[in-house]
């Protein structure tokens, strides 16, 4: 599903680079389209900017609170009627706590219900590792039926969000929280589901990155080619189904792999692209994401900078791959 974007867009400028916010703006589209969406809230009204949606549609609008196994319990009820329930939640809380009623009534069920995961990685960073969403990813991909998708910035979680209306099945949008995310999209851009945009050609080396790593991987990119060395950015904003002609063809025609995402080395992106790999062709490969250890308390820059979530930290990857 393409779909083009005006800058003028009213919804770009009430987005304010966050793509939490998108999202909101992105569920106003819909609720002008498709009669029989529903938005359901775990306490975040303000999280995710759905209080126009409320305003617009308050018989279309429920509020669970901090409920999150409810929530989806709710929603995969509501699905069930034919109804198109739209899960407006705080990614670390609905992928841990209610990874059951997600198993069992969405996934299971195959459902079609929509989880808008907000403030994922460590972007709650001052709240501490029990606010950070670091294994969602490996939780989610793990899920038969389940669509996994990971915007990079706000044009995409806009056109990806409005893609949700074409999957007839469980979705899990993974947003960010209250950092602003560049843009990294071009606005005419749209979005096509499981199908990687490349974002930088190059034939020395792939980086393949998602969500806010993806920024850091083009600064890298423009590092490398200053010093002689193309680095193709690749661009994998949907996890599953995951694009492998562009993967496979990265590791054909460059010297090797390196993923970057704000998530555990464990069972995410770069696992998911190792997977393949492993089977399909053997390639060299380097990843970026966050250490086998719950993060510490600190500002989400500060932390990412501590964790190694940096376009330096990608060049050094690139540079061990290709000599």
């Amino acid at each position: 599903m393409n779909m083009g974007a005006s800058t003028t867009a009213p919804w770009r400028e009430a987005s304010a680079n966050q793509t939490r916010l998108a999202f909101g703006q992105a569920l106003l589209a819909i609720g002008e389209r498709e009669s029989r969406a529903v938005v359901l809230s775990a306490d975040t009204q303000d999280l995710l900017g759905i209080r126009p949606w409320i305003a617009n549609w308050p018989d279309r609008f429920i509020e669970v609170g901090i409920a999150e196994q409810n929530a989806i319990g709710i929603a995969s009820g509501l699905a069930t009627t034919g109804l198109h329930p739209y899960v407006c939640a705080y990614a670390p809380f609905i992928a841990a706590r209610s990874m059951e009623q997600i198993r069992n009534d969405v996934a299971y069920a195959n459902q079609r219900v929509v989880i808008g995961a907000a403030a994922s990685g460590i972007s709650l960073g001052v709240a501490g590792g029990t606010h950070h969403a670091l294994e969602d990813l490996a939780l989610m991909r793990s899920m038969p039926n389940m669509t996994v998708i990971v915007p990079a910035d706000v044009n995409e979680a806009y056109h990806a969000t409005l893609a949700t209306l074409d999957i007839d099945g469980p979705v899990y949008l993974r947003l960010g929280g209250r950092t602003p995310e560049a843009p990294v999209t071009e606005d005419s851009a749209g979005f096509t589901l499981g199908r990687a945009s490349r974002l930088r050609p190059g034939n020395d080396v792939t980086v393949i990155a998602c969500g806010a790593m993806v920024e850091l991987a083009l600064k890298a990119s423009d590092a490398l080619k200053a010093e002689g060395i193309d680095a193709r950015v690749l661009n994998m904003h949907t996890i599953k189904p995951l694009d492998r002609e562009a993967i496979l063809q990265a590791a054909a025609e460059t010297s090797g792999i390196v993923t970057a995402e704000e998530h555990r080395f464990a069972g995410g992106l770069g696992g998911a692209v190792a997977e393949l790999l492993a089977v399909e062709r053997p390639t060299p490969m380097r990843m970026v994401a966050m250490p086998d250890e719950f993060a510490v308390v600190g500002p989400t820059v500060r932390l990412r900078e501590k964790y190694g979530m940096s376009a330096e930290a990608i060049v050094a990857a690139c540079k061990s791959l290709v000599g």
